[in-house]
């Protein structure tokens, strides 16, 4: 390993290239309880989402081996896609937005792997096997009744915890009914569903109980966006280092040849970071703003009667100028107003998309057909989509009183979430035709209501 590669990562990595196992502590203050009670409503809404119900729909539902996608209880079929990238587009630039504005927030705050991580698997660790001082002597002891009963216990919550989490994921992709079936029917029924549950266990598992930090270090490409996205003006988590430096222990009855600053060097800060990064040393990409530093050093600053947030959230703008609050930026501005047009224009099309989704087209290398009573007829194929929870009866109808429909495959009850390719002949008085291609209209009805208007083109002999 290159000595870059070496000093770029020495949290996680020593100097032979083996893993370096953290083992981060708990202070627990003001920014831990607030991050608790997001963590414990996000992950309360991510267990029940997939079971509530919204017109007999699933609240979310990511289905993509049928290409079916329900967000708040909206059903999205691939005729609706491009809301669906809307939507993904106007999420990307939110996050453009709040990275440039306030960092890596999402992570420490919002994202998945950092609450399991922080919230469950490390507190259960703490539960088990104690402080990090009592874990890491653990792990470096040999395998006696104690270690085993410890380890193997932590492990099975362990897989029992990512067994829940692979049934809740499952739930999103495939629907609760269908992961209910997997539960309750037999094995041989449901053996790629059985096999997969247990594939995203083991997976789960992986990620929590070893890969762990790594995500957030190594795999996750967000970090290193910081790069590019943070300005001078970000708020982010960071070291006040004018009031912090010289930093340097109080010793009682011993006076310093010059006046320190407020940073007492305890490394309380880089025991706590779920990273393993010095704050001190400036914003780092693995920061993931979890504010674990912020917590650890107000309750030092509390014991030493110095102000507190000595680390707290600060751009490199408010520290150089010892300014309170940040400044909303000309670039912050342009985001927010592009986010604000994407948001509006997404809202648009999802208000305005319909439960009922009709394409009619000329049937293919078909002509003209000259019919009894001076009729010219042309053969139609409609594709009609039931996107609502409840059966409908479709209908069509010419908007013209002098046009006709004659059924070739006509359309019955249509039933929920399905679709119907339907077959038809258009026939009209050869005597309104005045050229070779005529626009026509045709009404789509629901249980007898017009609910939709279609044109179309219908070719006819010239008069």
């Amino acid at each position: 390993m290159a000595e870059e590669e070496i000093k770029y990562y020495h949290q996680t990595v020593d100097q032979n290239g083996k893993r370096k196992w953290l083992y981060p502590l708990i202070r627990i203050d003001f920014w831990y309880k607030y991050r608790s009670v997001v963590a414990y409503v996000l992950l309360g809404f991510l267990f029940a989402a997939p079971y509530i119900k919204i017109n007999g729909h699933q609240f979310l539902l990511f289905n993509i081996i049928e290409r079916k996608f329900i967000l708040f209880g909206q059903v999205f079929w691939p005729q609706d896609f491009f809301i669906i990238v809307l939507m993904m587009l106007t999420g990307l630039v939110g996050i453009v937005l709040f990275t440039s504005a306030f960092g890596r927030i999402f992570c420490g705050w919002v994202c998945p792997q950092t609450i399991f991580l922080e919230m469950v698997f490390r507190r259960i660790e703490v539960w088990i096997e104690g402080e990090p001082a009592a874990r890491k002597k653990l792990d470096n002891s040999p395998w006696t009744q104690d270690k085993i009963i410890k380890k193997t216990s932590k492990h099975i919550i362990y897989v029992l915890i990512s067994f829940f989490i692979a049934n809740t994921f499952l739930a999103y992709v495939i629907g609760t009914e269908e992961l209910w079936k997997i539960m309750t029917e037999p094995i041989t029924l449901h053996l790629v569903g059985f096999i997969s549950i247990w594939l995203f266990t083991a997976a789960f598992y992986y990620v929590f109980a070893h890969v762990r930090e790594l995500v957030c270090i190594v795999a996750c490409p967000y970090g290193r966006l910081q790069g590019v996205l943070l300005d001078k003006n970000s708020l982010v988590v960071a070291y006040h280092y004018l009031r912090g430096e010289p930093r340097g222990r109080i010793k009682k009855n011993e006076v310093n040849p010059q006046p320190l600053g407020d940073c007492v060097d305890c490394n309380l800060c880089v025991a706590v970071c779920p990273t393993g990064i010095d704050i001190r040393e400036g914003t780092q990409l693995e920061c993931v703003n979890c504010t674990a530093c912020i917590d650890a050093c107000n309750q030092v600053m509390d014991k030493v009667n110095r102000p507190r947030n000595l680390i707290g959230y600060y751009s490199e703008e408010m520290i150089k100028n010892d300014e309170r609050a940040p400044k909303l930026t000309l670039r912050m501005k342009a985001y927010g107003i592009i986010i604000l047009i994407m948001i509006g224009v997404s809202t648009y099309f999802i208000l305005s998309k319909k439960d009922i989704d009709v394409s009619v087209l000329r049937a293919a290398g078909t002509m003209y057909q000259e019919q009894p009573n001076n009729f010219v007829s042309n053969l139609y194929t409609a594709e009609v989509v039931n996107k609502s929870a409840k059966p409908v009866k479709i209908d069509f109808a010419p908007e013209s009183k002098t046009h006709k429909i004659q059924w070739v495959q006509p359309i019955d009850s249509l039933a929920p979430e399905a679709t119907a390719k339907v077959t038809f002949f258009l026939l009209v008085p050869q005597s309104e035709i005045k050229k070779t291609k005529t626009s026509v209209a045709l009404q789509v009805l629901q249980d007898g209501a017009v609910i939709d208007h279609i044109e179309t083109n219908f070719l006819g002999p010239v008069n």
